[in-house]
């Protein structure tokens, strides 16, 4: 009996262990996936994650301090080739001379020919998937006639875009003195770049391109490791670190992470992806009301129309914390009347997000058209009925209304009394 006892000791301990070992590992593996809930910890110089649609910040670490971009540059590079393409002084199959300077960039490249021409739409790729430093150039002298040029174009559009602290020297983000930005600046680029140019992004996912024979991967090691992630741009120069800008897009919400300053392309990988992770599952967006849809009908008094419909305002989607959005609904908050004159787009209501009894968004409610005062003696019945329908609350209102019309008839009788006893007077003094 006391060995069984023994026995049943032993097992009862070993399921125990195995417990405490399992709920350890998956401890760990959430802390390393993202899944905590307060915002993790960043194994670099600085990051920051935002939403896409808002630009709302998620999570910030030294968000401000100033870093050498690396290839984060290219972006802004091709957010001009991207505009110029909008524009229409550009186009996709447009063939690009390759420069001498072109050709002898250093680091990186796609590997392009002195002397030869090669569509712009290749040159994209070779940016964005190869990170081409010869193809920075080429694209610069195609579209601004020189590097420097195009360089003082990307500078009017950094400050364009609200990049306070960053300034470029170059199209493709060799070292440069003076050439820097921040973690919260790469991110207003990118958003912005995603926003506008959003099939960008199909040159961004590519795992890998070949040019004149030759293959080289995509830099961005997580479009292999994550199928929700399409993008953005790596970059590296020894005085910086390793750099990331990834984006994802689930369940309808997109996010930006980006990472700055790691110690090495492993962990820029691991630390964005985490990032990235931690957004997913702590956030949620929520759709805002569609701004074609009324939601309320509300009467009109002494307008010229007696109804008018209420549209919610145009909005960005509704960024929350997951607890946040149990059991949410959208409610109207609009009066059941309103009077006359109402201004096309004129706030009369709001739509409320609720969790619980808590207002957690708030999206204006307005009418798409304009309603004049009605006629006269329309103002005057409805000031009558609008005692029948708001109470005696409307009784002074209404009598007020009713007295004001009673004194400008009588009124005009008079007149009209008094002006036919002056006729009658002159016709006797003519007679």
């Amino acid at each position: 009996m006391k060995t069984d006892w023994r026995r049943k000791e032993a097992a009862g301990l070993g399921v125990a262990v195995t417990g405490v070992v399992f709920a350890l590992l998956v401890f760990l593996v959430g802390l390393g996936c993202g899944w905590t809930q307060e915002p993790p910890e960043v194994e670099a110089r600085a990051a920051v994650l935002e939403e896409v649609s808002t630009g709302e910040v998620l999570v910030s670490q030294n968000p401000d301090e100033l870093i050498a971009p690396a290839s984060f540059t290219k972006v802004l590079t091709l957010y001009l080739v991207f505009e110029a393409l909008e524009r229409g002084t550009a186009r996709l199959q447009d063939p690009v001379w390759v420069s001498e300077k072109a050709w002898r960039t250093g680091g990186s490249k796609m590997f392009i020919e002195v002397g030869k021409k090669v569509p712009l739409e290749e040159l994209i790729k070779g940016i964005a998937v190869v990170s081409g430093n010869d193809a920075c150039v080429a694209v610069a002298e195609h579209l601004y006639g020189s590097v420097d040029a195009f360089v003082e174009a990307m500078n009017r559009k950094a400050r364009e875009l609200g990049m306070a602290r960053s300034h470029f020297e170059n199209p493709h983000g060799l070292p440069a003195e003076g050439q820097v930005t921040t973690a919260r600046d790469m991110a207003t680029l990118a958003r912005s770049y995603i926003q506008r140019f959003p099939q960008a992004l199909r040159y961004h996912s590519m795992t890998e391109y070949t040019f004149n024979g030759i293959t080289q991967p995509n830099r961005n090691r997580l479009l292999l490791k994550d199928s929700t992630v399409d993008g953005l741009k790596t970059g590296y120069v020894e005085s910086a670190g390793y750099h990331l800008a990834a984006t994802a897009r689930r369940d309808g919400m997109r996010l930006l992470a980006v990472v700055m300053g790691a110690a090495s392309p492993a962990v820029r990988e691991r630390e964005a992806h985490k990032l990235l992770n931690y957004g997913f599952r702590r956030y949620v967006s929520v759709a805002p009301p569609d701004p074609s849809t009324p939601v309320k009908v509300v009467r009109v008094w002494k307008g010229t129309v007696d109804q008018v419909s209420l549209f919610p305002q145009a909005a960005h989607p509704i960024i929350l914390k997951k607890e946040s959005a149990q059991g949410i609904r959208w409610e109207s908050n609009a009066p059941d009347w309103v009077t006359a004159p109402i201004q096309e787009n004129q706030v009369l209501g709001e739509a409320l997000l609720k969790s619980g009894d808590a207002v957690v968004a708030r999206i204006n409610l307005v009418s798409r058209q304009e309603v004049p005062l009605g006629g006269f003696f329309k103002r005057l019945w409805h000031s009558v009925l609008q005692v029948r329908w708001t109470g005696w609350a409307h009784w002074g209102k209404a009598l007020a209304g009713v007295g004001a019309g009673a004194v400008v008839l009588l009124g005009a009788i008079g007149w009209i009394r008094a002006r036919g006893r002056r006729r009658k007077r002159g016709r006797w003094y003519l007679d």
